[in-house]
């Protein structure tokens, strides 16, 4: 897939956007990093592929920009917009209607005593899409034509639970699709899909970006997918951004040893698994997490400045950068770069 270069004036930006949880109570009291200064953008029909182990801050980020719960600090730009200095407490309609989610779960995330119907129509009718009666049976059956549910009158009146997971997921899409959105956050959309469905949703969401100049953001544990499906990835690892390049350069040219780890426990057509890189097994430390690198327990090449210092973004051409000790330092992406509209968003890995 050809890579989509982000302009000048991206659909949305986010910058610093952070999340922590309280965790215990009273002098005991903590916080979990979910999420620690991520930062990029994501133009008009881009994808941007999200992949990472769970844990790692992945659905976080997608609940955030969905505004489904406050960030810690960071902010959100929509088309320019700031919209947590603009909405503080409560995203607008406007933003939710522009900002859509699909969910990971095509099974709980339809209510089972309402029909297919009902579930297209609540939004039109919230977002005011449909005055009549009329309209708004005509919008259902057209949504469901859209993501090849058919004959749409008959799916319509049909409950989930006479659907397949792949036709619920369809639903899921069309019901996202309803009030007209610019940006699709998509958790794991596949991911509870049998595999030979799975190929059909990400066609159906490629054919949709095309038709309707959609933006997605794209979450995921299925590393080849992304590949597939994504014009850049970014490698998530215990709440930061630790790798960001075109997908084809990342799966080729791996930077970062959590990256080439992920792609090493990848099958290749031959049917073998790629296990010559070795590895310490282990977890995060994500509550008040120690200085340094968070991947330096279980990186192979880690060093002492590893677990002393977070590395800064560096720079390793052709809008890949990488956040790791091992690369040049001279190299590294000054903080301005970051937030300037006229270089690549590819190379927008955050702060230092």
């Amino acid at each position: 897939m050809t890579m989509t270069q982000p302009s000048v004036s991206p659909v949305l930006d986010v910058v610093r956007l952070g999340k922590y949880f309280p965790v215990g109570g009273g002098l005991r009291s903590q916080q979990l990093r979910a999420l620690h200064d991520a930062s990029f953008s994501l133009a008009e029909r881009e994808v941007i592929a999200l992949v990472g182990e769970s844990g790692s801050g992945k659905s976080t980020i997608a609940r955030l920009l969905a505004r489904l719960m406050p960030p810690s600090s960071g902010q959100i730009l929509f088309k320019g917009r700031d919209v947590l200095k603009e909405e503080p407490t409560r995203a607008s309609l406007a933003y939710r209607g522009q900002v859509q989610m699909i969910f990971q779960d095509p099974f709980g995330s339809l209510n089972p005593v309402h029909t297919i119907g009902y579930h297209l129509e609540r939004p039109l009718l919230l977002h005011n899409k449909a005055p009549t009666p009329a309209i708004l049976k005509e919008k259902v059956h057209a949504l469901l034509k859209t993501v090849d549910l058919n004959p749409p009158a008959e799916v319509a009146l049909k409950y989930p639970y006479q659907l397949s997971g792949g036709q619920r997921q369809r639903v899921a899409i069309a019901r996202a699709l309803a009030v007209d959105p610019s940006v699709i956050l998509a958790d794991e959309p596949i991911s509870m899909l049998d595999v030979s469905i799975r190929m059909g949703v990400l066609n159906l969401m490629e054919k949709l970006k095309e038709e309707r100049g959609i933006s997605y953001l794209y979450i995921t544990h299925d590393i080849a997918s992304a590949r597939y499906v994504a014009d850049r990835t970014m490698v998530m690892y215990a709440g930061h951004i630790v790798e960001g390049a075109p997908s084809e350069e990342l799966m080729q040219q791996p930077a970062h040893p959590y990256t080439k780890l992920l792609l090493s426990a990848v099958p290749d057509p031959n049917g073998s698994i790629r296990g010559d890189l070795p590895a310490r097994s282990g977890a995060p430390k994500l509550i008040n997490p120690p200085p340094g690198c968070p991947f330096a327990d279980r990186c192979p090449s880690v060093m002492n400045t590893c677990r002393e210092q977070m590395p800064g973004a560096v720079d390793v051409g052709s809008g890949h950068w990488v956040r790791c000790h091992l690369y040049a330092p001279g190299s590294v992406i000054a903080p301005s770069a970051l937030y300037d509209r006229t270089v690549p968003a590819s190379v927008e890995a955050g702060p230092l």
